[in-house]
């Protein structure tokens, strides 16, 4: 399974300095990934490349729908961390096309269907690559370890 990691930290508009206010920034962000992403899934696809390439977009942090405490009296426009939430696309290298796992609530709050834990989504993106995720325990200190900390399942629902 191919494998590339493709890393940028120009998403995190918490608004606290100039130049990162959300409302301008994250349309302008989203137009120049929409572009890029969708060329390199169709060029993967069109090579013949997606089956065996895992492509995965995914932030450290889901956002919530609300402005971000700190900068509520500032003039830039920000939003909090949300743990429990989080938007993420994964394609090829295994995955049924076109499916969609898992919604929030109409405000993006609160997860109302499929919820999965992020060991879960670490146990589906290792298996896709080929790894068991519960072989690569080690033990330390009297306590079992791995990738998935002691945690986590295969999502078989989003498996070709």
């Amino acid at each position: 399974m191919r494998f590339v990691q493709l890393f940028d930290w120009g998403w995190d508009f918490h608004g606290t300095n100039a130049g990162e206010d959300i409302r301008d920034n994250l349309v302008r962000r989203c137009s120049e990934m929409d572009r890029a992403v969708a060329a390199l899934i169709m060029d993967l696809k069109r090579r013949g490349l997606l089956d065996e390439t895992l492509v995965v977009w995914m932030g450290e942090f889901g956002r919530t729908p609300f402005r971000e405490g700190r900068t509520a009296a500032g003039p830039h426009l920000g939003r909090d961390h949300h743990p429990f939430s989080n938007t993420m696309f994964m394609a090829g290298g295994g995955l049924k096309p076109g499916f969609t796992l898992g919604a929030t609530d109409e405000l993006g709050f609160h997860v109302v269907e499929n919820p999965v834990h992020i060991h879960d989504i670490q146990a589906t993106i290792l298996h896709l690559l080929g790894l068991d995720h519960t072989r690569l325990t080690y033990r330390f200190q009297g306590r079992d370890y791995r990738l998935t900390d002691v945690h986590g399942r295969v999502i078989k629902d989003v498996l070709a």
